[in-house]
């Protein structure tokens, strides 16, 4: 048993100092090539990609309007002079309109939005088959579910950014969508 019992020892001992030895000198610290480091790399890399340019988009069309980058998930509202004033991350609905330039058709100051959830500062820019496209900000401050089964054109902002929005956005005001 006495036996048993140092040999026991001595592999936990020996496994013991193979763990140490290739342990970095600083647990912070990854080794080049191990997979700590790999992973951190990849997340260096994700990040980069999240972080796009907030910077308007060239091919957006001219004069006042709005602009509504799908893949960017990102908002525009540009002046007359063709600078935008101010920009800001949205969050869509499962549904998005078509690349193209549409027109704010109607606005609302509050109600149910399509999705059930109550919602301020509505303004509608297109309709197309069934779905009613249009920003809005939730009282509450929730972004629609993107996997939702239910189709919506619900385009949502924070209520600072849907307040801002509704100042910019009347009836007639051009919204351009890119992709």
């Amino acid at each position: 048993m006495a036996g048993l019992t140092v040999a026991a020892l001595g592999v936990v001992g020996f496994l013991g100092y193979q763990a140490a030895a290739t342990a970095p000198d600083h647990p912070t610290q990854a080794r080049p090539g191990s997979h700590a480091s790999q992973s951190k790399a990849k997340d260096k890399d994700r990040a980069r990609q999240k972080k796009k340019s907030t910077a308007l988009p060239a091919a957006s069309g001219t004069g006042e309007r709005v602009v509504y980058a799908l893949d960017d998930k990102r908002v525009w509202l540009v002046g007359a002079d063709g600078k935008a004033t101010r920009t800001f991350e949205v969050g869509p609905s499962p549904a998005s309109p078509d690349p193209g330039t549409y027109a704010v058709t109607s606005r609302n100051e509050g109600g149910v939005g399509s999705d059930g959830v109550q919602v301020e500062h509505v303004v509608v820019f297109h309709s197309e088959g069934g779905v009613v496209f249009g920003f809005s900000a939730a009282v509450d401050g929730s972004m629609p579910d993107p996997n939702a089964r239910k189709r919506t054109g619900a385009v949502r902002e924070s209520r600072a950014d849907g307040s801002a929005l509704w100042e910019f956005a009347e009836v007639g005001t051009k919204v351009v969508v890119i992709p």
